[in-house]
């Protein structure tokens, strides 16, 4: 497969540092093709600006998605972003790896997303009817393609528990896997996540090893968590809300995962536990 590893952290000589070069040589040395988009190496430009389409002219009025949308169409983006497009369409599987800082990605990163997500390559995309709503959320452009976050907290596995003060890791991490993955059209493996990071050592660094380079050699066979596919019945159109029923009763993140309220009475709690502030 080919494999884009997309890296945010600083420094280095961190933990994500030394995460990211063993996922490297783990995936190269089952015989995946790797490449790795360094943003701080990269000296990435996190702000979405007017600079990003050549063609806009000094003193216009600068519209985010109108200008991205020409931009794309006319082939007058900046170079940065659609080298990263390259990468994406190039790769079968991505890997965003990232320290979790105030619940969420870096700046740096979200900046990569709110950049390369163009209109027209990201979003924006498909027929929009009675009958549906875009190519989207399990459909568009990076349908067919496999995601997976590798995320490093700070805090305890219990605080990202369903009953943790932090909130569910799954809650936590849904709007980047469902809202940033799985809208363009990824299948969505389960994520990798590394916790009380300030505690690990050289034995707990090689079970992280262990632990990970298992999930990299399934990368390929990985189930994906079953998101609906907004286009798939499950959801009215336009209205997009959840038909009646299918988990009746429930709201919250969960009842997008197909099967899981499904499985059990209406008075569980939702799936999760998620993400944290993090070095």
């Amino acid at each position: 497969m080919n494999v884009l590893l997309v890296y945010a952290h600083p420094e280095p000589r961190s933990l994500n540092g030394a995460i990211r070069d063993f996922a490297v040589e783990r995936l190269k040395a089952a015989g995946h093709t790797v490449q790795v988009s360094d943003l701080y190496g990269m000296r990435w430009k996190a702000t979405l600006d007017a600079a990003d389409n050549l063609g806009h002219r000094a003193g216009e009025r600068f519209d985010p998605s109108l200008d991205s949308r020409q931009a794309f169409e006319n082939g007058t983006q900046s170079e940065d972003i659609a080298a990263e497009q390259r990468k994406l369409l190039w790769a079968d599987a991505v890997i965003l790896q990232f320290p979790l800082w105030w619940f969420s990605m870096p700046a740096i990163l979200k900046g990569w997303v709110e950049r390369v997500y163009a209109y027209g390559f990201a979003y924006g995309v498909g027929e929009h009817s009675d009958a549906r709503w875009g190519d989207r959320y399990g459909e568009g452009t990076l349908a067919g393609k496999r995601a997976m976050l590798v995320v490093t907290a700070g805090g305890w596995e219990s605080h990202y528990s369903p009953r943790g003060i932090n909130g569910p890791i799954d809650d936590i991490l849904f709007p980047i896997q469902h809202g940033i993955l799985h809208y363009p059209g990824f299948d969505v493996l389960p994520p990798y996540v590394v916790y009380r990071t300030g505690r690990v050592d050289a034995a707990r660094f090689a079970i992280i090893q262990d632990e990970l380079g298992q999930r990299l050699d399934r990368i390929d066979t990985t189930a994906p968590i079953p998101f609906r596919r907004q286009n798939g019945g499950d959801y009215a159109i336009p209205q997009l809300t959840l038909r009646d029923d299918l988990a009746p009763g429930e709201t919250g993140f969960g009842v997008h995962v197909a099967g899981v309220h499904e499985a059990r009475p209406p008075a569980a709690s939702a799936i999760g536990s998620d993400a944290v502030m993090t070095p």
